[in-house]
């Protein structure tokens, strides 16, 4: 391109390249260097390369057109001096190219057909265009589309690298991140993801899509292929008056009812066992189906129990539910026509596992983050209580729990396991509730 006449070697300033260019209004002004010959400039570049001049003090730039309304194509820098250590080539190298000029020269060399960016690009690809050909390469075609936005998320490089660096999250694959690693770690499909990417499609103005609309393809998905499990996650201890003290019943549950082959497990009930806090209500009203005092509900794979009475600390806090079962109720017999508004799951006390449980809600307060009022960033928009770890006892199945596996606990939520889980300790992360 210097051999050309199509490239020259300027010494003004960046104040001075800048002012030059002007406005897209107005015609810029041309370098006093733009007159240079090719053998002078051919010369200088080589100095230049050479690292026989100081940082800022020369660039090349590309001899385009200073009266174009695109301002791009004012003569733009192709390289600049930079006497700095690259991570793989050291100190061989002291110029560095501008990425409006790398850009179409990277996709040529990988042997890129179609280069899609983002419609902030659309102003560069007369430049784009103008480099391959006047470098006589393979010239790829540069198409734009509106980038992905989500609500209650960030998606630019840049902040994310942000919240790494301030440790407002655990890293790049915290599960609260909207990266691949970050949704690999929080449990979605890869089959989710390509099907939110079908589903938002492609367009060419710029919006925000909501993230309930990822998360109900992830929904979707791990309908399908996610162990259904019991674990109770804030709990409180049911005892069965009525059942033998050390009896064990091993009783069938199903793994996944939309999946017939995934079969099935054996579970074992005791006397005594954990249910969810929010499942009893002492005092309940007409819509408050679960369990009450003298009230009834079915255990899942089980019997239908009544309640009875409870016991409390001295705060007033219950400590245990005493109910009786009804033998004749179990699951699948079909001498039993009783009917109960409620099914409740649970799991047995003595064969239960514990488990770290995390929770995540949305990393940010507001839909959108970026929006802020003066004097305000997206970090003070950052949600406090968007992770919540807690402890929860799982079936003792789950102590075979392996990494990558979808689980389903049953009208909880979706849940995978989490790397840092180990022999002795098991960490479930949230992926999603059952329902929006």
């Amino acid at each position: 391109m210097i051999s050309e006449g199509l490239a020259y070697v300027d010494d003004s300033s960046q104040e001075e390249i800048s002012n030059g260019r002007g406005v897209p209004t107005k015609p810029g002004v041309e370098s006093p260097y733009r007159g240079r010959t090719p053998e002078e400039n051919l010369t200088l570049f080589r100095d230049m390369r050479a690292g026989r001049f100081p940082d800022g003090s020369k660039v090349l730039r590309a001899k385009i057109d200073m009266t174009s309304p695109n301002m791009h194509l004012r003569d733009p820098i192709m390289y600049r001096i930079l006497h700095a250590e690259h991570h793989r080539t050291g100190n061989k190298w002291c110029i560095y190219p501008m990425y409006d000029y790398a850009h179409g020269q990277s996709d040529s060399i990988e042997g890129i057909t179609h280069s899609i960016c983002t419609l902030e690009f659309e102003v560069h690809r007369p430049l784009y265009d103008w480099f391959c050909k006047a470098l006589k390469i393979h010239h790829p075609q540069q198409i734009e589309f509106a980038r992905l936005n989500l609500s209650y998320t960030i998606m630019s490089k840049r902040k994310l690298m942000q919240l790494v660096q301030e440790r407002h999250v655990m890293g790049w694959d915290d599960p609260r991140m909207p990266t691949i690693s970050g949704l690999r770690r929080r449990g979605f499909p890869p089959q989710s993801v390509r099907n939110f990417a079908e589903t938002v499609g492609v367009a060419k103005r710029d919006n925000i899509i909501d993230v309930s609309l990822l998360e109900f393809c992830a929904r979707e998905e791990l309908n399908k292929v996610a162990v259904r499990t019991m674990a109770v996650v804030d709990p409180v201890k049911l005892i069965i008056d009525n059942f033998e003290e050390n009896r064990v019943e091993e009783l069938q549950a199903v793994n996944n009812p939309e999946n017939p082959e995934a079969g099935t497990r054996m579970v074992p009930f005791t006397k005594e066992l954990w249910i969810e806090r929010a499942d009893f209500r002492e005092m309940s009203d007409k819509n408050f189906y679960r369990l009450t005092v003298g009230g009834e509900v079915r255990l899942k794979y089980a019997y239908i129990i009544k309640c009875t009475h409870i016991d409390k600390d001295t705060d007033g806090h219950v400590t245990a539910i005493h109910v009786t079962y009804d033998p004749e109720t179990r699951s699948g017999m079909a001498q039993s026509n009783r009917k109960v508004k409620a099914t409740i799951h649970w799991v047995s006390a003595a064969h239960a596992r514990k488990a770290e449980v995390r929770l995540f809600d949305r990393l940010f307060n507001v839909s959108n983050p970026d929006s802020c009022e003066e004097g305000q960033t997206f970090i003070d928009h950052l949600n406090p209580d968007s992770l919540i770890i807690s402890e929860a006892w799982t079936e003792q199945a789950l102590t075979l729990a392996m990494a990558a596996q979808y689980y389903q606990f049953e009208r909880i939520g979706y849940f995978c396991v989490d790397r840092d889980s180990c022999d002795n300790r098991l960490v479930f992360n949230k992926t999603v509730g059952l329902k929006q």
